[in-house]
């Protein structure tokens, strides 16, 4: 052990070239096991091997873990002297509600980066230790505290050092921070272009519907000349970017995240989700992140970051300037723009004037039906014609009632005849499609309805509960235990508002199950809404409302029957100009026509 000792001093003053320290290395290894703290015999041993482990920093690997605190008006950031790291950051303005196994809430504190088991390690390449790596987790720092600003420093042998520097914004959620290497020359490798962060990251369970809240986290990347992505959010997955420069790296829940961000770039990135068991584990999610930082030729130098640990507030993120507001899961296509630049700015400006936002809700369903108004128009003006249509179309299929494609020819022959189109109605329901889906994405993404209360829900982002079962019901069908009143009262405006728009339509040649299917529809998706955004069924719930309104006062205010048949007598005394659409469909009626003649006759020659 002694003349092993003797060779470490010799690697530490850099007298043994590089094959012989290798060897020794090596040979070390064999006598200590790495990741073990043997008992030792004398100080001298106990020398001996913390130079083994921590080359020049033996000595700081030795001490107590304590506690520092910096904070202003949002954080709470607790820092461990042992690795120099955030242990846990408290946002005060916002808290969490925990449901115990009778269901009773309670409001506990909302900490971000908590978890015991997180990681957030330098791994620093050296030819001074055994391992081949100094590992920043496993020093202790000397904290030096100034205002709002905190120095981590490690010091080692022969003027060598490890600082961390954090300076808390004096409001808002930004930490500047900074990494550096004192004396880099005597103790990383020759050879060495990078050191490497490992952060582990343990997510809690931060809402009131953890199935859902872990469908919307994960961890988000942006690299430095492509749009941010992300992996995998329902699968354990992998994202390789070694080779590529990355600005940011971020872990996030469904309404807050923990970003790291370069000044310049990182090197390099390889992230990583693993799913965990939801039935045993506290934890929402584990996310992994391994970040390459570059170094310099500098014998002295730092690498400059920041840090972002707060809410998914879109405001406060775009200012950055970085994209790092495109964590927020509004949606990738479309339906993403339509959330941040139609749906997300009618609510703000709603918001200013109304407090509640389930009120806001019904605000925002009233624009969007102002807006569409034309096209509803349209589309109820059609149907008081098609209404008015009704018994020549039942004549004429009295008439054919044994020839379906004679029926479809002549339909389509009253239709022109009238001037009407049956595809009239179709419009605003295509145009309300894309609000639809956005507004799928928009509530539960939107951190303005988390723990937003209104009538017996208490968080327009998750499910609300207005009864819960005395019974567990089974899994498979996806229903949970309990029952939400907006989803139940959307499926029951959605059947009354489908029986009125359809009862004066002619159902006659219209598939049976076609027919059944939109009855069916509302009560299928009972079992998917129970479980979602209280605030998507407030709407639809508001939306289905004002649409059976719409259409009883409109029919009874601005359709009369008397007026619109009088204007088909009209329309049928007008000379017709078919159209090229019509030509065709007629003509690949009489096609078909002919086709079924020729069958039929071939059949009785036969």
């Amino acid at each position: 052990m002694q003349a092993k000792r003797d060779s470490i001093e010799l690697v530490q003053n850099n007298e043994l070239n590089e094959q012989t320290a290798k060897e020794l290395q090596e040979s070390v290894k064999e006598t200590i096991p790495e990741n073990t703290t043997p008992a030792f015999e004398s100080d001298s041993s106990k020398s001996l091997y913390f130079s083994q482990q921590f080359g020049p920093f033996g000595a700081a690997a030795v001490g107590t873990a304590e506690e520092v605190v910096l904070e202003n008006e949002q954080l709470k950031i607790i820092f461990s002297t042992k690795g120099g790291r955030i242990q846990s950051v408290l946002l005060k303005q916002y808290e969490k509600l925990v449901e115990d196994e009778q269901y009773k809430e309670t409001i506990q504190p909302l900490y971000l980066l908590e978890d015991e088991k997180n990681i957030f390690d330098y791994k620093i390449p050296s030819h001074r230790v055994t391992s081949g790596q100094i590992r920043t987790g496993e020093l202790y720092f000397t904290p030096q505290l100034s205002g709002n600003q905190i120095k981590f420093v490690a010091e080692g042998a022969n003027g060598t050092g490890i600082t961390q520097t954090y300076v808390l914004e004096e409001d808002g959620y930004g930490i500047e921070y900074q990494v550096g290497l004192i004396g880099k020359d005597k103790f990383v490798s020759p050879d060495a272009r990078s050191i490497q962060l490992k952060w582990v990251n343990f997510l809690d369970k931060l809402e009131k519907n953890s199935q859902f809240e872990r469908m919307y986290s994960t961890a988000y990347y942006k690299e430095m000349e492509d749009d941010p992505s992300y992996c995998n959010c329902r699968k354990n997955d992998v994202e390789n970017l070694s080779d590529k420069r990355v600005k940011w790296v971020s872990h996030s829940n469904q309404f807050f995240n923990s970003s790291l961000i370069a000044e310049t770039s990182f090197d390099g990135a390889i992230l990583e989700t693993v799913m965990v068991d939801e039935e045993r584990s506290d934890d929402l999610k584990e996310l992994r992140s391994e970040i390459v930082i570059p170094l310099s030729g500098g014998n002295d130098q730092t690498f400059n970051m920041n840090w972002y640990i707060g809410p998914n507030d879109f405001r406060n993120l775009r200012q950055m300037d970085i994209a790092l507001e495109e964590i927020i899961p509004f949606g990738r296509s479309i339906f993403g723009s339509i959330n941040r630049w139609v749906i997300r700015p009618m609510f703000d400006f709603l918001s200013r004037f109304i407090s509640s936002k389930g009120l806001v809700i019904l605000a925002m369903t009233l624009l969007v039906k102002i807006l569409l108004f034309p096209f509803m128009f349209k589309m109820l003006q059609s149907q008081s014609k098609m209404s008015a249509l009704k018994p020549e179309l039942a004549k004429m299929k009295e008439k054919f009632k044994d020839d379906s494609q004679k029926q479809q020819m002549e339909s389509m022959k009253i239709y022109r005849e009238y001037g009407v189109n049956p595809l009239g109605g179709c419009l605003p329901v295509v145009l309300q499609m894309p609000v639809w889906f956005a507004l799928y994405r928009f509530f539960p993404a939107a951190i303005e309805f988390r723990q937003a209360s209104f009538l017996w829900a208490n968080d327009l982002s998750s499910y609300d509960v207005f009864f819960r079962f005395p019974f567990e019901v089974p899994a498979f069908m996806a229903y949970g235990n309990h029952l939400s009143l907006f989803t139940i009262l959307w499926a029951g405006t959605t059947l009354i508002y489908t029986y009125y728009n359809t009862r004066h339509m002619d159902m006659s040649s219209m598939n049976p199950a076609m027919k059944y299917m939109q009855y069916l529809m509302p009560v299928m998706f009972l079992f998917f809404f129970n479980n979602y955004a209280a605030g998507l069924t407030l709407y639809l719930f508001y939306s289905n409302v004002i649409n059976i309104l719409q259409t009883v006062g409109s029919k009874k205010l601005l359709f009369s029957e008397t007026k619109i048949r009088a204007q088909l007598e009209t329309n049928k005394l007008k000379p017709k100009k078919k159209s090229g659409f019509a030509q065709r469909f007629e003509d690949a009626m009489k096609e078909q026509q002919k086709a079924a003649a020729q069958k039929g006759k071939g059949g009785k020659n036969k």
